[in-house]
This record gives structure tokens, C-alpha cells and sequence, in this order.
């Protein structure tokens, strides 16, 4: 049985495509705003509440998970949802340019569906890997 870093399990004959890690502090790829996102990250980690946030592609499904973590120990919420075909409207990835709008390129793949949107910032992605992220979402959706 394998467990992945967001705790999803696999089934048998299942494989990992990716696993996707959100950047829930940093608003962009810029050096200035991680290393403010991770001062907001260890503010937050002194009061002991951390977020986990995962989009996990397998050759069968597509998982996104989200967990809260206050105390340091405390779980206090998880949610797995499962992503539909049928439900996702639209797959893509967005860059942008940040830090007075001429440095440092920021990636963000997103997918929106019928109820709602979601996008996560890819750290230190290029084009190239931005596309690969939306290729292989794409085509465990088409599965």
C-alpha cells in the first residue's frame, strides 16, 4: 500500500501521475514574495496552524485535498473531493508577470468547474513545466 505526502492512498494496479503541492502562503514565484509568504507560514506555524493543500493525478482519478491543522497536533478538517469529467469546465494555466509587473514570472494552473474554481501557484515553473501540469490533468480527466 502506497501513501502519498497528502494522504492519499492508492488503489491497487493505481499509479501516481503527480502530486501537486499548493502554495497556500506566497502569492507568486517572486523570490520577495515567498520569502514573505514564508514569514506568514511561520507566524502561522508559531501559533501551530498549518494548511496542506494537494491536487493528486493518478492513471485512474483526480483527487484534490485540503487539511487544517491547529495545535500542531490537532486535525481539524480534511476534505477529499474527488474530481468529475463532467463537472470541470475549463483546465489552463495563467502567467503572470509580478514584482512591479516586469519581473519574475509567476505560473498558475487552475481548473474551474460548474461550482467552482480552483488554482494552484506552480514554485519555480516554467512555461514548459505549467503546460505539462495542464497536459496530464487533461488527460486523466479524458480517461
Amino acid at each position: 500500500i502506497i501513501m502519498l505526502k497528502s494522504g492519499v492512498v492508492l488503489n491497487e494496479n493505481e499509479k501516481l501521475v503527480m502530486e501537486l503541492e499548493a502554495e497556500l502562503w506566497a502569492t507568486s514565484s517572486n523570490p520577495i514574495a515567498r520569502f514573505i509568504g514564508s514569514i506568514y507560514k511561520i507566524i502561522a506555524l508559531i501559533f501551530g496552524i498549518k494548511r496542506h493543500g494537494y491536487v493528486v493525478i493518478t492513471d485512474q482519478r483526480v483527487i484534490e485535498v485540503a487539511a487544517v491543522t491547529a495545535c500542531w497536533v490537532f486535525n481539524t478538517s480534511k476534505k477529499v473531493t474527488y474530481i468529475m469529467p463532467a463537472s470541470i469546465k475549463e483546465v489552463g494555466y495563467m502567467k503572470e508577470a509580478t514584482f512591479c509587473g516586469c519581473f519574475c514570472q509567476a505560473y498558475t494552473f487552475y481548473y474551474e468547474g460548474w461550482t467552482q474554481c480552483t488554482s494552484i501557484l506552480l514554485k519555480g515553473a516554467e512555461e514548459k513545466d505549467a503546460q505539462h501540469v495542464v497536459d496530464v490533468f487533461y488527460k486523466a480527466l479524458r480517461k
